[in-house]
Order: structure tokens, then C-alpha cells, then sequence
């Protein structure tokens, strides 16, 4: 929650000219509420089950063209159901860990986030959801930098050797042991 997976990932579809899905824009678009709302009125477990359906979904659509980039919502990657649809479908997993004082400065300042509260509950679902996130194929720093930079670490990961994407201007161009251009 907070660490820019939405921002970074339709970054990160834009340079490698993938489509981009937000898991929970897709659960809004389709529930006609916000996150928040949903959780006020059918609960989180409720919340939880449909989530996995659309990322169910989401998986087993194959990608017309190229790839795409998932954000997936704070809690799905700490759902085990989840963790394990994702190792199962061999997807590539990202982690974009961020010191939680900065999870804490961008959260307080956002009101549709159902569960954050207080930022002793934070801490605690932080740390909650630390061992799932710890899973990930990858891990990346994000934090206070540009969400450019945290893309550019990201395609610098060897799964993306070799693969063609997009300059992104005032960005040093990818290295030898990242992308080819």
C-alpha cells in the first residue's frame, strides 16, 4: 500500500509498449464502488473473494501482443490463494519495497485506503505482509526516488535482457546488461 505500484507499473507498460491492468481499478470499474466502499459494505473476505476472481481471470487471458504489467492491490500478494495462483502460472513478480516511513507519509495523506487507519495498524499489516512480499521473483527499491528510476532498476533485472522498449527522455539509456534498444 502506497509503494507506487500503480504509477511504476503503467511506467513500466508504457517503455516496454505492454498493456497495463490495475487490478483494483478493474475491481472498481466493475463493482461500480471504490475499494473503500466495497469493504465498507461486503467486508474484506468478500472483497478478497473477488479480487481473486479477477486475478484468476486475469491469468488465464493470454496477452495479445507483447505483455503486460499487473499492479496488483497491497493485499493480493499476501492472499496465499493468490501467491500460489501467481508461482503456479509462472508469472514474474515484482516487489517494490519502500521504507515503511515513507508507506506511512504517502498513506496518511490518502483517505480511500480502507485499511489503513492508524499507523499502528499500518505497521502491523506491514509487517503482516512482509513474508509474502519477501516472495516475489524480484525485488526492487522504490521510495522517495522518481517513479522513472524505480522503472529503469526494473529493466535492468535480467528477465528483461534483450528485450526491445521505449527510451524514456532525460533517462540514461539501458545498459548492455539490460535492455538492447
Amino acid at each position: 500500500m502506497g509503494c507506487g505500484k500503480t504509477t511504476v507499473g503503467r511506467l513500466l507498460a508504457q517503455r516496454m509498449a505492454w498493456k497495463f491492468v490495475d487490478l483494483d481499478s478493474l475491481i472498481e470499474k466493475e463493482e461500480g464502488s471504490t475499494i473503500a466502499e466495497i469493504f465498507s459494505r461486503v467486508g474484506e473476505a468478500a472483497f478478497r473473494q473477488r479480487e481473486r476472481a479477477l486475478l484468476e481471470r486475469i491469468v488465464s487471458e493470454i496477452p495479445q501482443a507483447g505483455g503486460r504489467v499487473v499492479a496488483l492491490g497491497g493485499g493480493t500478494f499476501a492472499q496465499p490463494a493468490n501467491l500460489e495462483l501467481l508461482q503456479r502460472s509462472q508469472a514474474i513478480t515484482i516487489w517494490l519495497e519502500c521504507p515503511v516511513e515513507e508507506l506511512l507519509m504517502r498513506c496518511a495523506l490518502v483517505s480511500n485506503r480502507p485499511l489503513f487507519r492508524d499507523e499502528a495498524s499500518f505497521r502491523q499489516l506491514h509487517e503482516e505482509r512482509l513474508p509474502y512480499y519477501r516472495q516475489a521473483t524480484f525485488t526492487v527499491r522504490s521510495g522517495p526516488d522518481d517513479p522513472r528510476e524505480v522503472v529503469q532498476q526494473i529493466l535492468s533485472l535480467p528477465i528483461f535482457r534483450g528485450i526491445q522498449c521505449h527510451t524514456e527522455p532525460g533517462l540514461p539509456r539501458p545498459t548492455t546488461r539490460s535492455l538492447v534498444e
